[in-house]
């Protein structure tokens, strides 16, 4: 009997014990000192790279009148529609073809092989830029745009043929908009 009530009782000690004794680990935390300082400088220097290779594309090209957008990208007309006034929203369903291509100019998806496109405009996770730039467009509207990195696929590329830190070019047509509840779902 007494070896029992022993056995719990020193159970209940060693327990008490151990858990006593315990300490929280503090967290590793990079946020101070010269990561973040690093990391922010790569990031201004990465930046002012890209935007020097997009302004040596806009001055190269006098004739073609671009616009700088408030989401830092820059943008033309190939085709504008200056009839209509109704641009996509939250809500709508755009439909539209692209093709993307290096900031040299070289095909990295084509048209064909990216068309159609059916999107759920704020509802679905596209490129950053597309999800901006297609809400600036009309029906019809045929827009060349110039997406920094950050504004493309980023650090990590779209694992095949985007790579790192890569900005685009990016022409989209605008072929249709719809009110999300006249689109059947297949």
């Amino acid at each position: 009997m007494k070896k029992v009530f022993l056995l719990p009782l020193f159970l209940l000690g060693i327990m008490v014990t151990s858990c006593s004794q315990q300490q929280a680990r503090r967290p590793i935390s990079h946020s101070s000192g010269t990561f973040m300082k690093e990391s922010i400088e790569r990031n201004i220097k990465l930046v002012a790279s890209e935007e020097s290779q997009i302004d040596s594309i806009i001055k190269s090209n006098p004739h073609i009148k671009y616009i700088a957008s408030d989401k830092g990208y820059w943008y033309h007309y190939e085709i504008e529609n200056t009839q209509d006034t109704i641009k996509p929203k939250r809500g709508d369903v755009a439909f539209f073809n692209y093709e993307i291509k290096d900031i040299k100019g070289n095909l990295i998806y084509s048209e064909v092989e990216l068309r159609p496109q059916v999107y759920y405009v704020d509802k679905q996770n596209i490129m950053m830029g597309l999800r901006d730039g297609i809400k600036l467009m009309n029906e019809g509207e045929k827009i060349t745009f110039l997406f920094p990195s950050h504004m493309g696929y980023g650090y990590h590329g779209d694992n095949n043929r985007i790579g790192t830190n890569q900005p685009l070019i990016c022409t989209v047509t605008l072929t249709d908009i719809k009110p999300e509840n006249e689109v059947k779902e297949n």
